[in-house]
């Protein structure tokens, strides 16, 4: 009886590390098909932080709750829950951009922010409000044809465009309007 119960159990475990073996077999061309780009429907990261530096500083830093990377020959990123850049000047903040979506087309370096688009200029007190904006990172300029408004302490402007310097410390409004506080002297 023993004899019959040792012979079956190892009649079972040969069956079971055949069947294992030849079960999980995959032609190469499968194996390369699902490594493959073509099967990568994109990425998706969460509480993202990206930097940007010069010569051991940081230059820029980019903060966004959400990240769609999809896999296309476009090279295109999405920043559907809105993104937050700080830009500085070797360690002092100069200004800041922030946004309720953006899109970062990666071959041109062009980046499109939309909804609420605010930029700010620390060191000129000014403020910035647009529906829409472009930023072209390798000119370092950044320009709309929304309806564009600017705030400073002493003054308000708005014009239907606008071509920036993208830390805001130099601009051209187009097509605008002005309401200026003026000291009456007597």
């Amino acid at each position: 009886m023993k004899r019959l119960l040792k012979i079956g159990l190892t009649l079972n475990i040969t069956a079971f590390v055949a069947v294992m073996l030849f079960s999980c077999s995959n032609p190469d061309a499968v194996v390369m098909e699902m490594g493959s780009d073509d099967t990568l429907s994109g990425i998706i990261a969460d509480s993202v932080v990206f930097y940007r530096s010069d010569s051991g500083f940081v230059t820029l830093e980019l903060h966004t709750p959400r990240m769609v990377r999809m896999e296309t020959g476009a090279d295109i990123m999405e920043f559907p829950l809105g993104f937050d850049v700080y830009m500085y000047d070797h360690q002092t903040l100069t200004s800041e951009l922030h946004a309720d979506y953006g899109k970062s087309f990666g071959k041109s370096r062009l980046i499109e922010a939309q909804g609420n688009v605010v930029v700010q200029n620390f060191g000129s007190d000014e403020i910035m409000y647009s529906d829409k904006l472009f930023w072209y990172q390798d000119y370092k300029m950044i320009y709309t044809h929304s309806h564009v408004k600017i705030v400073t302490p002493d003054k308000q402007i708005e014009a239907d465009s606008l071509v920036a310097r993208e830390d805001f410390s130099e601009y051209t409004m187009y097509s605008g309007s002005a309401l200026l506080d003026i000291n009456d002297e007597e």
